[in-house]
């Protein structure tokens, strides 16, 4: 039990240090969050938006530029994390691969991907919630931060699943900021006349949308809708921890037997029978 955790601390050590060295992602969390935060609360007209919450049933009647200062803050969340996951699962795939050949336990480096995962996530979510308050209080900060959160472990796990997938930085990072854009974009009765449509609901950050709208603009909690995110967030590991084992599966098996019929030392070479 002891060998367990010290193997599951070192894989987590290593996945914490690999987010750390990261620069690019600080630069991001400490600059691009809060400018392109502000920047959506600042740019949009400040006239009321009125729209129906199906999370709460409420018609809320927000003002444009805080409703999509909370859209603004979710992008840039989903982005962060994202690819705070996709490089590290791209950069470290083939060390994760030589550590599983050589013997290392594979559900030890899983579960220190989830934990660098969360840390990252409340890290940028606890921020994210900090930097709404440049703009106005929102009512709820804590369910605020709490689908901020749940948001970034949905985006962060689907980075591990384009990291362990795609051979491409660009195709990876292309992958995320799609993503997140066209999911967000679609959510918001400002920028699309589909915000209200059944089709969102099938939408990765549908759920964390939901609760972030109803923690800044109504004192209704919605816990349900930050369990639909992690819904999301377990259907996404599912898959991405599945492409994950299997980039990193041995392909001993498939490495041909050197026999000869021919004298010599490739004669004398076989591996031994099953």
């Amino acid at each position: 039990m002891r060998e367990q955790v010290m193997l599951l601390g070192t894989a987590t050590r290593y996945a914490v240090a690999e987010h750390a060295r990261n620069r690019f992602a600080a630069v991001l969390i400490a600059v691009f969050l809060p400018v392109w935060t502000l920047l959506a609360y600042v740019s949009m007209p400040d006239s009321p938006v009125r729209l129906r919450l199906r999370a709460t049933g409420e018609i809320l009647a927000p003002r444009g530029n805080e409703l999509t200062a909370v859209s603004g803050a979710l992008n840039a969340v989903t982005l962060i994390t994202g690819f705070l996951m996709f490089a590290a699962t791209f950069s470290g795939s083939l060390f994760d691969r030589r550590l599983v050949m050589a013997g290392y336990p594979r559900p030890h480096l899983i579960a220190a991907k989830l934990v660098g995962l969360a840390l990252a996530s409340a890290l940028v979510a606890g921020y994210a919630t900090a930097v709404m308050y440049l703009a106005w209080a929102p009512r709820q900060p804590a369910l605020l931060a709490a689908a901020f959160f749940s948001a970034g472990l949905t985006y962060g796990i689907l980075g591990v699943g384009f990291g362990a997938l795609l051979r491409k930085e660009v195709e990876g990072m292309f992958a995320i900021v799609m993503t997140s854009v066209v999911d967000l974009a679609l959510q918001n009765p400002i920028t699309s006349s589909s915000a209200n449509s059944a089709i969102t609901h099938y939408l990765p950050s549908y759920g964390a949308m939901q609760a972030a709208t109803a923690a800044a603009f109504s004192h209704t909690t919605v816990p349900v809708y930050l369990l639909v995110e992690l819904t999301w967030f377990a259907a996404a590991a599912l898959l991405g921890l599945l492409t994950f084992q299997w980039r990193t599966r041995s392909t001993l098996s498939a490495t041909p037997a050197f026999a000869s019929t021919q004298p010599g030392p490739a004669g004398r070479w076989t591996l031994p029978d099953n």
